[in-house]
């Protein structure tokens, strides 16, 4: 038996004594990370996955990784990916040649520890110090609308100060080696969130498109069948997606948890639009614990926990959101987008600013329920048009993702055999 299972099952854990002997077995693993990393050769051939810090297997290091597995190429690596005790990801990775390790636990640190490559679409560990030759790519998680990091002016988070926002970028931004990026807009504010004119002159910027949104261009009827069935959704129905983000000045739960006030009335929605429409529901997953789903059942769907949110993407016949980053990647698909912002003004100048004026996308902005719904109900009867000003949009902030990105990052970074 392992010394951390020892201890959890001997053990009460809201004892003082499991605290202090939890606290010296991870000072133990950290010091067998530091050994490994002086001892143990780097192994050329690893690559090292993590998204959402091991929450979830999704976004621009799930399309590398297949991308890997499916190019001769690459046939001589080997892969690990890293997952968080509840992902329960296990059996969605397929092959000998990836393995599984728990996030932050003692196989993970040693996989830091020897992997050439390490891929990750959030903010690199704290222990973690790169060695000669190791390579960490910073996919991140979307284009920004609203500022980030160390653009961040407004000290109105209910986490963290403007000022520890700022320190924690900064310290980050020098674990990393390479940044990639879809566009020249993504280039420049993400050069200036990360401060890496200042901080971060060592990193490469790759700009070769998004690989997380390779999937939007390459799926297939039969994929969205498929996504559909598995998610209960049925067929012959308009499909909405709302998927609204976080908001920086709430708390749910957890201390170091942001929330989200649910300002829709579903009740109300459902009955405007009608049985012919069904809903898609993507919330902060607090939010999905407390949301009565079954009150709705058949009508509103739980896809908080789809790891991937291309599949929601390609499902849907329209899109709701607020400030998230999802509407870069979905104006990909070419349809219809509506931007629910009834806290505009508290949000803009009390919580995040943007780094785009909202006059200039070419998507309606809605401030009212009521708004929202005949905008829906227009938008899907035949009033949406792919308009000159949305095709601005793609090629201002999309103009890579043409279903290849993956392919030409993986070209720039890895040696091909």
């Amino acid at each position: 038996m392992s010394v951390k299972r020892f201890i959890r099952k001997h053990i009460d854990r809201e004892s003082p004594l499991f605290q202090l002997l939890h606290r010296f077995y991870r000072w133990l693993v950290g010091i067998l990370y530091l050994i490994a990393r002086r001892v143990l050769p780097l192994d050329e051939h690893m690559v090292l996955f993590d998204a959402f810090q091991g929450r979830q297997y999704t976004c621009s290091p799930k399309a590398l990784y297949l991308e890997m597995l499916s190019d001769p190429a690459y046939q001589d690596y080997h892969f690990v990916w890293a997952f968080t005790k509840g992902a329960g990801r296990r059996n969605r990775i397929a092959g000998s040649r990836t393995r599984v390790v728990r996030y932050n636990a003692r196989n993970h640190k040693l996989a830091c520890a020897r992997a050439k490559y390490i891929v990750t679409n959030s903010m690199p560990l704290g222990f973690l110090k790169l060695r000669k030759g190791q390579e960490l790519i910073e996919t991140w998680h979307g284009t920004p609308l609203k500022r980030l990091g160390c653009d961040i002016e407004l000290d109105t988070n209910s986490v963290n100060t403007a000022e520890e926002i700022h320190q924690r970028y900064r310290e980050r931004v020098q674990k990393m080696t390479i940044m990639l990026s879809p566009s020249d807009f993504y280039t420049e504010k993400l050069t200036s969130a990360f401060a890496l004119k200042d901080y971060g002159q060592h990193v490469r910027m790759i700009q070769q498109g998004y690989p997380r949104n390779d999937f939007l261009s390459r799926y297939t009827p039969e994929d969205v069948a498929a996504i559909k069935e598995r998610l209960g959704v049925p067929e012959g129905k308009k499909v909405i997606l709302y998927a609204p983000t976080y908001r920086d000045d709430e708390k749910l739960g957890k201390a170091y948890s942001y929330g989200f006030h649910l300002e829709m009335d579903f009740d109300r929605l459902l009955e405007k639009l009608g049985e012919e429409y069904v809903v898609l529901f993507r919330p902060h997953y607090f939010i999905a614990d407390k949301f009565d789903f079954e009150r709705y059942e058949g009508r509103v769907f739980n896809v908080a926990n789809v790891d991937d949110v291309n599949e929601v993407y390609v499902i849907s016949d329209l899109l709701i959101t607020d400030y998230s980053s999802v509407f870069f990647d979905y104006a990909i698909l070419r349809r219809p987008i509506l931007l629910f912002m009834y806290d505009l003004e508290r949000y803009q100048h009390q919580l995040r600013d943007f780094y785009i004026d909202l006059k200039e996308l070419p998507f309606p902005i809605l401030r009212t329920q009521a708004e929202l719904e005949t905008a829906i109900l227009e938008q899907m009867s035949g009033g949406f048009r792919y308009t000159e000003a949305y095709e601005r949009f793609n090629q201002t902030y999309t103009p890579m993702d043409d279903g290849q990105a993956s392919h030409r990052v993986l070209r720039e970074i890895l040696p091909r055999q």
